[in-house]
């Protein structure tokens, strides 16, 4: 019991002193709303799995690993990823906004294919009957698949997330390894969609109280904090 409460203590510390983490996560999840959950989700199952990934090539490898050069090129990754994903959630904001003022047309086909034009703010407003849930549906898969993705390039790129694996190593019994990483693993997940779900409450209640100036900024502000963080890590990396 004491095993897996470390490592879920570790976990939790590592994902919040991680200003990395959480800025490639704020993005997707302030753009999922109601399921923002599946963003932290997703993320951190990548990024248990991009650890584990590194952590088994180290631990069989680690005399032919070159680790200076990985270490300072998986900084470089994660800057770039930072910034990519902080410059989608940017354009993505202005153009919704510019869009969702204009009419436009929609197609659906229930109970036949038919359209209609109407105007509306495209992505921000709650519809009770639910005919647009579609394309809400659609975004919030696409954004955990890329949260998917960017958690395991993250957790195999940043070879300094070793050191939090590495008390494993240490454990006298294999099951107890098992306990440390497992807890490991379910912390870091709780960790990121506790902290996805808030994200995307607040936006989820900015578009129920019709706060859209205030999504606009709460949106842009993440993909500012993204870029910035990405910026920082190439050019100084922690």
């Amino acid at each position: 019991m004491i095993i897996f409460l470390t490592g879920f203590i570790a976990s939790v510390a590592h994902v919040v002193t991680g200003p990395d983490h959480l800025a490639a996560v704020t993005p997707l999840a302030i753009d999922s709303r109601k399921k923002s959950w599946m963003i932290g989700f997703s993320w951190g199952l990548g990024h248990t799995m991009g650890m584990l990934m590194i952590g088994l090539l180290f631990v069989l490898f680690k005399e032919y690993l070159p680790v200076g050069a990985i270490s300072k090129h998986s900084d470089t990754v994660i800057g770039l990823l930072l910034i990519a994903i902080g410059s989608y959630a940017i354009v993505r904001t202005y153009r919704r906004h510019t869009h969702g003022n204009r009419p436009h047309s929609h197609f659906h086909t229930e109970p036949f294919l038919y359209a209609h034009i109407h105007k509306h703010t495209h992505d921000n407003r709650v519809d009770d009957t639910g005919e647009h849930e579609h394309a809400h549906t659609g975004r919030v898969r696409q954004n955990a698949f890329a949260a998917f993705f960017i958690g395991t390039i993250h957790g195999f790129a940043g070879f300094s997330h070793l050191f939090a694996l590495l008390p494993s190593l240490a454990l006298p019994t294999v099951m107890d390894t098992i306990a440390y990483i497992s807890a490991f693993a379910v912390g870091t997940i709780m960790t990121m969609v506790l902290f996805a779900f808030i994200l995307g409450l607040v936006a989820f209640q900015s578009v129920v109280k019709d706060k859209q100036v205030f999504l606009k900024w709460f949106t842009l502000t993440g993909g500012f904090l993204a870029i910035g963080i990405g910026i920082l890590w190439l050019v100084h990396p922690f």
